[in-house]
């Protein structure tokens, strides 16, 4: 089989791999505290044919060699942890994280995962939670009177008795880094899980060891670019037609090589 066939059929599994990450982060262009997704490409095994080195004659050695390549592939994507927008809300439990860091929450099943998404409510207990329902980590409770809940940049968390008009210190919201953050693993929602390329999870204070601070009434929007995206989306949409033709090419010559065989 030529070996072109093969070639431009890796690049086509590659840009077609290539557009479903490109999609995904447009499709996440507005969700709250989207990390988008970047493919890494890697070149494949090489056939050499004749070493770089080699005795071309008795006197002399090949300035190179002769490789053949086998195609491309999308060998890894890594997720880009750049700062989003903040955007201001209504919501007195929107938190957004200005810096590094998570907010750690404790799944259903027990799990501890971390996210960046602060669009957080109470509870019908009093505690603080996603929007999902998951708890956010260490188990805040709003007191039922509460009128005003105040969080500070440096995640200490009051509230002021709607009756009586006292401040009442309800506790502390910690946060969570990595040593790589782009290792950890996406379970959707937002919601993330370390892995053993990610490290553990350096629990501390917000404002503190490097660690972002807390902006209370906003949320941090996607990073997504959608003018970058839409550009990538046009290139990854050229190459896989661009492999395509090159398919048709091999074609075209193992028709002719059939037919002067005849």
């Amino acid at each position: 089989m030529i070996r072109s066939l093969w070639i431009a059929k890796t690049g086509m599994d590659a840009q077609q791999m290539n557009l479903d990450v490109i999609t995904n982060n447009l499709a996440n262009a507005s969700t709250t505290a989207y990390k988008k997704v970047q493919p890494l490409f890697q070149d494949l095994l090489y056939t050499t044919i004749r070493s770089a080195g080699s005795a071309a004659n008795a006197q002399n050695l090949l300035p190179t060699g002769l490789q053949i390549g086998a195609g491309s592939a999308i060998t890894s994507t890594e997720r880009t942890n750049n700062q989003g927008s903040l955007v201001k809300t209504d919501n007195q439990l929107d938190i957004a994280i200005q810096g590094n860091g998570f907010f750690q929450i404790s799944l259903a099943d027990g799990t501890t995962a971390y996210t960046r998404n602060g669009q957080f409510s109470r509870s019908a207990t009093g505690q603080i939670v996603t929007s999902s329902g998951n708890v956010v980590s260490p188990g805040l409770t709003i007191p039922i009177n509460a009128g005003t809940v105040t969080i500070g940049i440096s995640g200490i968390v009051s509230a002021t008795d709607s009756t009586t008009g006292n401040v009442t210190q309800v506790g502390q919201l910690s946060m969570a880094n990595f040593i790589n953050p782009a290792g950890l693993v996406a379970l959707g929602g937002g919601n993330y899980i370390p892995s053993p390329a990610s490290g553990n999870a350096v629990n501390g204070l917000p404002g503190q060891n490097g660690l972002g601070v807390m902006n209370q009434y906003y949320i941090e929007q996607s990073n997504v670019n959608v003018a970058e995206e839409l550009v990538n989306l046009i290139a990854a949409q050229r190459a896989y037609e661009i492999n395509t033709r090159a398919v048709t090419a091999s074609d075209q010559i193992l028709q002719r090589v059939s037919n002067m065989g005849q």
